[in-house]
């Protein structure tokens, strides 16, 4: 039986997720969390198989997240769930230690076969994704100068160029402002931009904002 726990910040996606797993007769919901403090909490004291993570969470972004998951839990596998189309996480979430990214829109049809392969030990990688992993390894474009961003430069940067301001950017982080300030002067100086501007025209032209 593989043991699954679900973890996203909306209730009623919880249930869904939680119903279509029901359906099948080789794997349980042992349980659910909202918030990367509750799934640190429940993989410490529940026998968890795969973790089934949302990108964004109220308290800890799912990249974070998934690093201490993995850092504390290395066997347990990781599935990461967004509504973010596979080109802006998939790739960061399988370097950072997932074994899937699976885009919500295609959640329901996709799901138990994604939580069966990574639950025997294989990667889940769908048609996008390994379209976006080939195009890393054969296409120069690719090495583009957003690759060279930590995941949290690159979060501002997402961020900043979707019109929040570093007061909002620092709450949805769960950061402070100067902390914010510190990752925008290293991600313009790493991708060689001028101001808020640039970085706005650079983040559309290259699609990083949803």
């Amino acid at each position: 039986m593989i043991r699954v726990l679900i973890v996203d910040d909306h209730a009623i996606l919880r249930r869904g997720l939680a119903y279509i797993i029901s359906e099948t007769d080789d794997m349980q919901v042992v349980g659910e969390a909202e918030s990367s403090a509750q799934v640190m909490h429940l993989v410490r004291e529940t026998p968890v198989d795969v973790v089934l993570l949302d990108i964004t969470m109220a308290d800890r972004n799912g990249l974070d997240t998934l690093k201490l998951l993995k850092k504390e839990k290395p066997r347990v596998a990781v599935l990461m769930l967004s509504m973010h189309p596979e080109e802006l996480y998939a790739l960061r979430s399988i370097k950072a230690g997932a074994s899937g990214y699976l885009n919500k829109a295609s959640a329901p049809a996709l799901l138990v076969t994604a939580i069966r392969q990574v639950a025997s030990g294989h990667k889940y990688i769908s048609a996008a994704v390994a379209e976006e992993l080939a195009n890393n390894f054969t296409d120069g474009s690719s090495q583009e100068r957003h690759a060279t961003l930590s995941d949290r430069e690159y979060e501002t940067m997402r961020l900043i160029a979707s019109g929040k301001t570093l007061s909002e950017i620092a709450e949805e982080m769960s950061l402070s402002p100067k902390t914010v300030s510190v990752y925008r002067a290293r991600l313009l100086q790493k991708m060689q931009l001028k101001n808020n501007a640039e970085l706005t025209h650079y983040a559309l032209k290259n699609q990083l904002v949803d």
